[in-house]
């Protein structure tokens, strides 16, 4: 098959075999006939053209819908990517505010927190045995329960 463009295929094929049966000299001597083959290869190249083109359209369609989809894809990843990185900031920035070094004074503040905080856990543990003590020995003795009662009746 040849590299050369289709209409200079058609050109070369035309001057190879003449189609109308007459020659060369009746055309170049009858300028009516000579503009009668000069347009019907014009409008031959024209449908040619046309044809071509149609059979670009057509190949390139599937191409440009490629293209739309990688560019949605693309546009879809890039937000993806910035999501992610803000992501990751806010990610980072908790680790940093986590390994933060402490100063003396609020560890020395947290400490003692934390022991009076178990000293309080200490003594309302204590009072709730107190409380389960009475509870059960009320429980145990009815009468105790009753006179107890009337008091506040």
């Amino acid at each position: 098959m040849s590299s050369a463009h289709p209409a200079s295929r058609i050109h070369q094929r035309c001057r190879r075999r003449p189609r109308a049966g007459v020659s060369r000299t009746f055309l170049y001597d009858n300028p009516e006939a000579r503009a009668t083959v000069a347009a019907a290869m014009a409008e031959a190249g024209e449908r040619l053209s046309q044809i071509l083109d149609g059979q670009d359209n057509a190949r390139e369609a599937p191409w440009r819908e490629r293209a739309l989809n990688a560019e949605d894809a693309l546009k879809a990843t890039h937000a993806e990517i910035l999501t992610q990185r803000l992501r990751i900031g806010e990610l980072l920035s908790q680790i940093r505010d986590l390994q933060a070094e402490w100063s003396e004074e609020a560890v020395q503040r947290i400490t003692t927190e934390n022991t009076t905080l178990k000293q309080r856990v200490r003594q309302l543990t204590t009072d709730n045995r107190a409380l389960d003590e009475r509870l059960k020995a009320a429980r145990s003795n009815p009468v105790l329960v009753y006179e107890v009662g009337s008091d506040y009746q």
